[in-house]
């Protein structure tokens, strides 16, 4: 029993790195995207490789509350925690990870998890604009958050499961299978939810990287900013994989979760090309209409049909 269980954590461990892997990368092509976008030659794809080792190379002398540099650890604990509790690979007994029959729900409760934990570190930080990125932070998540949950009741309630493997399960036999044309809405729903989790433009209303830089990027120094691009990496490729099983169909090796991830992340990329930012109050309205009314009818024809 015990030696199963640190078998398990060593294949959770490489399923870490091989994510912080893929998240580095997409990190570096996609800031590479934006840069050709704007005519700019843009950074090399490997640069956040050495963004990260130049942050935990460094110290600093900021000194603040408790809670302040527990922020970015709640924050890594989010995306971490998530790795740690999603089968990646389908069939697969060494890249199932933690995953247990109620996982579903338990990765709902980690993906807002890193985001209080930033709010509470922001109200050590000495900033006096502090309480302005948390309402904006907090606002436009739970906005974003109800019709994400929504679509997720869609499918949970489809396939009476609350297990990720359960729901990858019913959706193999073919493409046709898959959630994204069982349940078109709940896919269109959460597909619309994922930009703001994703927090690009138009939903960039916490880094607001048109304004004068604030934030977590200015306030956190040396080891803390590097365990904040740590989670950046791992905590978005975490939920590219989470809407690969709840809605296309998930993966059943590593080349076909990398494409799929891949062509998911690459939707919040490209709106995020074309449309200017929202302000607050516009990303928050935009969320309660169009996605909550769609969550809501992917619950009601589920319940009709």
């Amino acid at each position: 029993m015990v030696n199963h269980i640190i078998i398990k954590l060593l294949y959770a461990l490489l399923s870490l790195f091989i994510v912080l892997n893929i998240g580095l990368m997409l990190n570096g092509i996609t800031r590479k995207i934006y840069a050709r976008v704007n005519k700019r030659y843009g950074i090399r794809f490997y640069q956040p490789y050495i963004d990260l080792v130049k942050n935990y190379s460094l110290e600093t002398l900021v000194s603040h509350g408790v809670m302040f540099y527990l922020g970015p650890l709640f924050r890594l604990t989010s995306g971490v925690g998530m790795i740690m509790f999603i089968p990646l690979i389908y069939g697969s007994e060494m890249f199932s990870n933690f995953s247990f029959s109620g996982d579903a729900v338990l990765l709902l409760y980690f993906m807002f998890f890193g985001t209080l934990g930033m709010a509470l570190g922001a109200g050590e930080s000495g900033q006096p604009y502090s309480a302005i990125g948390v309402a904006r932070g907090l606002g436009q998540v739970t906005a974003a958050e109800i019709p994400l949950v929504l679509s997720f009741l869609a499918v949970f309630i489809q396939t009476q499961s609350l297990s990720l493997t359960e729901i990858v399960g019913s959706q193999q036999g073919g493409f046709l299978h898959w959630t994204m044309f069982t349940n078109p809405v709940a896919t269109a729903t959460a597909m619309l939810a994922y930009l703001g989790s994703m927090m690009r433009s138009p939903f960039d209303v916490v880094l607001a990287p048109q304004e004068i830089p604030i934030g977590p990027p200015t306030e956190y120094h040396g080891a803390f900013l590097g365990v904040l691009s740590t989670n950046r990496a791992i905590f978005t490729v975490a939920k590219n994989i989470l809407y690969v099983n709840m809605f296309f169909g998930g993966a059943t090796s590593w080349p076909e979760l990398i494409l799929k991830a891949f062509f998911l992340y690459m939707w919040s990329v490209v709106v995020g090309t074309i449309f200017p930012r929202f302000r607050v109050d516009q990303s928050i309205r935009w969320f309660l209409k169009v996605p909550l009314v769609l969550g809501l009818l992917s619950i009601i024809l589920l319940q009709i049909g």
